[in-house]
């Protein structure tokens, strides 16, 4: 049977990693105590000092010297409460863990003592308690974390490591509970003081920056009945604020912050083609459900937890997020927008434009001779989609049923009547300039609004052929078969997959089969990509070669969303205007007015911004008025 001792280092080598797990098993323990405010104190990243002190309840005289005695919780009684628990802590391992590892000393005091009590144990030796000064409440002081195991300490990061660790656990439970009033000292120096009594959104922006308080979009959802469902509040970033990493995103359960899969893919999803895919959404998101509904002992620091209906926690967090985005306007302004955020490189394209600082225009050749592209009329892509469906539709590959706009607007929002085919002329206040040939400058109530005409148009053409391909009235696109066929160069492997890839193919009004063993042939292809100048042969050789992904061929010919909307993508972003194409007055004012009645055309499928507003403020402080 091992010593006690050792068996508390085995249990704190799970429990205590770092001074941060110092610092949050003692906040869970002020917390659940009753406090309303509360202090941490750090020394050298809290290697040499931890101090948690509160104003709670206290600990009882005859309770003192159970607290760090392993396993003993006054939180929890029978098996049962732990399919209940209401509590931070209920395992009662902490305390014991840390002692073990540290110089600890306790001391406390309830409403109905006459003075506190304290309790130091340095490892295995415990004094005796013993009557000090002191407030009611508990402070907890742990020192020389490790001392007694050089092994662990020297697995410690630096001073400023471990100290930004253990102040990101504290901001973490500040921002579950704002009723608390939290203080931070580190060495001697305040760098956090939250007044008690603040409401969600308050305590949110306290810690995230009152800057970010127009950019913060509120979340609600109440599906909580008799018992089951849950309950959310929370805060959700403009795509424009969004990082580099996931630090900004704040997710708690029953006032646990917990790390989960379900969660953090419902956030994505509800972000997806609002940012770039490389990016992590701004999010503080609290969630309340019945705790018979949640499993918090599932992980040794109970960072994670396990649902009894993933589903219905996903679904919740899904509606709740879009709701507040879709009501939102999402146009960045040009205070808020950060041009880094939109690639990842120093070369490329954003929206079709290029990223090197020269201006848009006509293409060069590699022999710096102006190229001669011909720019398809904004026009095909219009007539095309809202050409009238027939009477019968033909589900065929040669003769597919034309889906028409109404049916595809139907899917995107709620009906309207069909549009004009040509767009009637815009009042004056409404003109639109197109800027070396790329940009569109309008304006609306808050200020001047410019547009990427190439990211709007992909976002557009996205749109439409989503609904069209996987809305709730699907049927074949359009597509035009060639006098003779389109020899690809293909793999032997890309070839085998080819067959598997036919109904897939047939839905995106594609026809291929193999020419030989090193080349397949495209027989017919989508009618508005032939429209809008697309290279089929160009576009073949793309998809057979994004089919050399495992992951994305599987999903495709499973009929997955994300593979599919991978290919439209694709399309569109081959069919839409490019940078540089000159536009009528009438396309100008048909992109325009499609903005606003797609979802989304604040962003590009890629997640780079179609458009930036220039607010009437930032004009009045550029022209020295503010």
């Amino acid at each position: 049977m091992l010593a006690p001792l050792v068996a508390n280092q085995i249990a704190a080598g799970e429990v205590v990693e770092r001074p941060a797990s110092v610092v949050k098993e003692l906040l869970e323990n002020a917390i659940d105590a009753g406090a309303t405010r509360v202090q941490i104190d750090l020394e050298q990243g809290g290697i040499e000092l931890v101090r948690v002190t509160d104003d709670g309840s206290g600990i009882h005289a005859d309770d003192l010297p159970l607290a760090i005695a392993p396993h003993a919780t006054s939180k929890v009684a029978l098996a049962q409460d732990l399919e209940h628990i209401g509590t931070l802590g209920f395992r009662g391992e902490a305390l014991a863990s840390i002692a073990s590892v540290s110089r600890l000393s306790i001391r406390t005091r309830t409403a109905a003592a006459q003075s506190a009590l304290q309790l130091d144990a340095d490892a295995d030796v415990v004094s005796s308690i013993k009557p000090a000064p002191g407030p009611i409440g508990t402070s907890v002081s742990v020192r020389n974390l490790f001392w007694n195991t050089p092994a662990r300490r020297k697995f410690l990061r630096t001073v400023g490591t471990e100290q930004e660790r253990c102040l990101d656990v504290v901001r973490h439970l500040a921002l579950a509970h704002p009723a608390i009033g939290v203080r931070a000292i580190v060495d001697g120096r305040e760098v956090l003081d939250l007044s008690p009594g603040q409401s969600p959104r308050e305590r949110a922006l306290s810690i995230l920056g009152k800057e970010l308080s127009t950019q913060l979009l509120d979340v609600s959802a109440d599906e909580f009945d008799d018992g089951r469902g849950l309950a959310i509040w929370g805060l959700a970033g403009l795509p424009a604020i969004a990082r580099g990493s996931n630090k900004s995103q704040y997710v708690f359960v029953n006032g646990r912050s917990v790390r989960d899969r379900t969660i953090q893919h419902a956030i994505g999803e509800a972000y997806r083609g609002l940012i770039d895919p490389t990016r992590y959404p701004t999010v503080v998101l609290m969630i309340e459900m019945s705790p018979a509904g949640v499993d918090v002992n599932v992980h040794p620091q109970k960072a994670e937890v396990r649902f009894r209906d993933s589903s219905l926690v996903h679904s919740g967090v899904l509606r709740a997020i879009r709701r507040a985005l879709q009501a939102a306007d999402l146009t960045p302004t040009l205070s808020a927008l950060k041009p880094p955020a939109w690639h990842s490189g120093s070369s490329g394209t954003v929206g079709g434009v290029p990223l090197d600082g020269a201006l848009p225009g006509a293409g060069v050749s590699q022999d710096n001779l102006p190229l001669s592209r011909p720019v398809p009329s904004l026009q095909s892509f219009v007539e095309y989609f809202r050409r009238p469906a027939p009477a019968t539709p033909q589900p065929t590959l040669d003769q597919p049923a034309p889906v028409s706009y109404d049916a595809m607007r139907e899917a995107l929002s709620p009906p309207s009547p069909a549009a004009p085919s040509e767009p009637a002329p815009l009042p004056p206040t409404s003109r639109v300039l197109q800027v070396h040939k790329s940009y569109l400058v309008t304006q609306d109530d808050q200020g001047v609004v410019i547009i990427d005409q190439h990211a709007l148009h992909e976002r557009v053409m996205f749109e439409y052929l989503l609904a069209r391909v996987l809305g709730s009235a699907t049927s074949p696109l359009e597509s035009q078969r060639l006098l003779a066929p389109i020899a690809v160069p293909a793999a032997a492997a890309q070839i085998e997959r080819l067959s598997r890839m036919e109904s897939i193919l047939t839905r995106l009004g594609i026809e291929a089969s193999p020419l030989g063993p090193t080349s397949v042939g495209v027989h017919a292809f989508p009618s508005f990509l032939f429209d809008r100048g697309v290279d089929a042969g160009e576009f073949m050789q793309e998809l057979l070669e994004k089919s050399d992904d495992a992951a994305f061929f599987s999903d495709l010919i499973r009929g997955g969303e994300a593979a599919m909307r991978d290919v439209l993508d694709m399309m569109s972003c081959k069919a839409a205007v490019k940078a540089g194409d000159k536009l009528s007055d009438l396309e100008l004012a048909e992109l325009v007015k499609l903005r606003d009645e797609v979802e989304r055309s604040s962003n590009c499928p890629h997640g780079r911004p179609t458009s930036i507003r220039l607010t009437i403020r930032e004009l009045e402080k550029l022209f020295g008025r503010g």
